[in-house]
């Protein structure tokens, strides 16, 4: 595996890359999340890179960007052991050298759900997205269903842009109990974890509501919300069902519905969803 350090550097070994190239963009602090983009990504692809950035301009300024897991060794020999061809680790300033001072904000689907609570967030997501797909140009990015409206952001990004690259999104990857697999599992005292998979509970539930043939997307939310809130220690930030292109939140379930949650369980903040098709 070959570990790059600068765009210029990236670049090309990216021009040099045996087609097609896939990649799969992270912040480090890999989990079986990432194995799955990874080993997804090295089923489809002639080469594969993977980024490990952990991306300031993404963090407010109350965020976790400080203390955010970082063990880089141990990242480096996870993409190494999923086939990883190219390693692409860049240094703040080589991203955002002196004088940087460009911004991609993709629209309105930017500013609802997450981007509502964490302003700005998005715009520093879309901002390093479009750098690695600029610098790299690869045939395929992957991504986790997890983070269901970064998904979103960038499939906008990318066709407005004309940027070229294909998006897959890769199912989320659970621990056997239901738990939606995430760096920032790390900050959860075992309490806290156990209250944590309240969130996919009520995931969970609004997906039998759908079976049942329940479709007022409002008494969904409220199921949710009042299942949430009978857990100790968790602190609803949202619950939505929204069309899952434009986010739009709806009145009546009209599939594919994007239902989302987040809350915070003690003082970290998780985020889950689900689809209804």
């Amino acid at each position: 595996m070959k570990i790059v350090e600068t765009v210029a550097e990236m670049r090309a070994a990216a021009a040099c890359a045996a087609r097609p190239v896939g990649l799969v963009p992270t912040m480090g602090a890999v989990h079986e999340g990432h194995v799955a983009l990874m080993d997804r990504a090295r089923s489809e692809n002639e080469t594969v890179v993977t980024s490990l950035f952990v991306n300031p301009k993404q963090f407010g300024p109350s965020e976790d960007f400080d203390s955010y897991p970082r063990d880089f060794a141990r990242d480096l020999a996870q993409f190494e052991a999923c086939g990883t061809a190219i390693a692409f680790m860049p240094p703040v300033e080589q991203v955002y050298p002196p004088g940087f001072s460009t911004s991609i904000d993709v629209g309105p689907i930017a500013r609802r759900l997450e981007g509502a609570s964490r302003p700005g967030h998005f715009m520093g997501v879309a901002t390093v997205v479009c750098k690695l797909l600029a610098t790299i140009r690869p045939d395929r990015v992957y991504l986790g269903q997890k983070d269901a409206q970064q998904c979103v952001v960038i499939r906008r990004l990318n066709a407005d842009l004309n940027l070229g690259t294909e998006i897959v999104v890769v199912p989320t990857v659970r621990d056997p109990d239901g738990l939606a697999l995430s760096s920032r599992n790390v900050y959860l005292s075992d309490d806290e974890r156990t209250s944590a998979l309240v969130l996919h509970r009520s995931l969970r539930l609004a997906e039998r509501l759908w079976v049942d043939g329940v479709r007022d997307a409002g008494g969904i939310r409220a199921s949710m919300r009042e299942l949430i809130e009978r857990e100790s220690g968790v602190r609803i930030d949202y619950v939505s069902i929204a069309d899952s292109e434009s986010l739009d939140e709806l009145d009546l379930v009209e599939p594919p519905a994007l239902v989302s949650v987040a809350a915070r369980v003690g003082k970290t903040r998780l985020i889950d969803n689900t689809v209804l098709e």
